[in-house]
């Protein structure tokens, strides 16, 4: 099988590319590509592969804009950090989708869904016209930049900048501010993630959406494990997930 991975985040392209050669070996990547301009001038000398990788958000725009000059006839998984809108899009007119960071359990699915198409059990989705459009429309809205909390009978807000990180304790989600406040807020940490400027928030567990300024402190215990101190918590076992690792590392880097 030979597959062309479009991925802007050299670390996801490279970890998808060794997971597929770890799940089969027979599987060859004929490209890894960084932007929506280079994929296009890939897909215009080249003949089609068998099956596309296909990060949502580039460097140079949405990948969508590739549909827009080249035909691409082979089944595309979508990589997404999109959890709550558009999510049914990417599930409904591709072979599948991948979220960020992807697991290699993700990636297996995904694999034998495809093979579910390549043995004709399943029609490849049509990618073009209104799905696009939506799309567009759905990732291009502004991220959300305050919060409206309950304070006892009173309600106001807190802007997105005075927070340094959300977290998840027993059954509800709290924000925690540069003032050492915590509000309640009625949203999931998931439902989170498709809110705020991923630039600027990172989800390193089950339990944390943090910023840039909430880490006091970042220990390294070995090469795949990472602990994370958080301002004003008292929280001693913040660990970064092992498979959440990588793009932490980039996320910090970006």
């Amino acid at each position: 099988m030979n597959v062309v991975i479009i991925e802007d985040e050299h670390l996801t392209a490279e970890r998808i590319a060794t997971l597929l050669r770890q799940i089969d070996p027979g599987i060859k990547v004929l490209s890894i590509i960084d932007s929506v301009r280079r994929a296009v001038e890939w897909f215009r000398s080249n003949q089609k592969p068998d099956l596309v990788f296909m990060d949502i958000q580039l460097a140079d725009g949405l990948s969508f804009d590739i549909f827009d000059t080249v035909k691409i006839e082979a089944p595309v998984i979508f990589i997404t950090a999109f959890q709550e809108y558009a999510i049914k899009a990417f599930k409904v007119n591709s072979v599948d989708y991948l979220l960020k960071p992807v697991a290699e359990d993700d990636l297996r699915a995904a694999l034998d869904k495809y093979r579910r198409y390549y043995n004709r059990e399943l029609s490849i989705p049509h990618i073009g016209g209104d799905l696009l459009q939506n799309i567009r429309e759905m990732i291009s809205r502004p991220y959300k930049s305050r919060f409206m909390v309950r304070v006892g009978d009173h309600i106001k807000t807190v802007d997105v900048k005075n927070i340094l990180y959300f977290y998840s304790l027993q059954k509800g989600t709290y924000i925690h501010t540069s003032d050492k406040r915590n509000y309640v807020i009625d949203y999931t940490l998931g439902a989170l993630e498709a809110l705020l400027d991923p630039l600027l928030f990172h989800r390193i567990n089950r339990r944390y959406l943090i910023t840039h300024k909430a880490i006091s402190d970042l220990i390294t215990l070995s090469s795949s494990k990472l602990k994370v101190n958080l301002a004003h918590s008292d929280d001693d076992e913040i660990y970064i997930s092992r498979e959440r690792v990588a793009s932490f590392k980039e996320w910090l880097d970006s």
